[in-house]
């Protein structure tokens, strides 16, 4: 019996024991509850400090977020460091941003990809208020580089659009990722 189980009807004990769809709507609103605290601290920060240094906190949060994800991703997966596009391709589909919004991959081979966020929940409330944009672009390019780096250090990131900068309306940010060859 594990510690798990052993806590009885607390924590991760309480998991024990459900349907399948009752773990999946746990693991959705618990992505909704992370997207929701993350939206506060930086709505704090900003009403207190202005939005240059929230953005600039944001940044920092992300840098190391992105690669506790994306190890934990791997590690859950059993991919190893190295794994090229293929293993990024594979580590995108199980961000928590994956169980909110709608992505995909196009433009997909062994040495390129081109990753659209094609509905953000974000941006979607955003709209919803009336309100501009998030501008999260200088976020995005800390977070999918450091991520990206992650999986395998031979990724370089490059922003295609994201906001501020304008974009088209089927998609809100796109990112190319690109394995560089040794020497270049």
């Amino acid at each position: 019996m594990s510690s798990a189980e052993r806590a009885g009807d607390e924590g991760v004990g309480l998991l024990y024991g459900l349907t399948k769809e009752e773990l999946i709507r746990i693991i959705v609103d618990d992505a909704k509850n992370w997207l929701a605290h993350d939206g506060l601290w930086f709505q704090a920060i900003e009403q207190r400090y202005g939005i240059a240094v929230a953005v600039e906190a944001d940044i920092e949060a992300w840098r190391h977020f992105t690669v506790i994800e994306a190890k934990r991703i791997m590690e859950r997966l059993g991919i190893g460091p190295g794994g090229g596009i293929p293993a990024l391709v594979e580590c995108l589909k199980h961000r928590f941003y994956a169980r909110l919004n709608l992505q995909e991959c196009s433009e997909l081979s062994e040495t390129r990809v081109v990753f659209r966020m094609l509905d953000c929940r974000v941006q979607a409330a955003r709209t919803r208020k009336g309100l501009s944009d998030h501008p999260c672009k200088s976020v995005g390019i800390v977070e999918y580089s450091e991520f990206a780096r992650t999986i395998d250090p031979r990724i370089a990131t490059r922003c295609i659009a994201c906001p501020p900068d304008p974009h088209p309306a089927e998609f809100w940010c796109a990112w190319e990722f690109t394995l560089q060859q040794a020497g270049l």
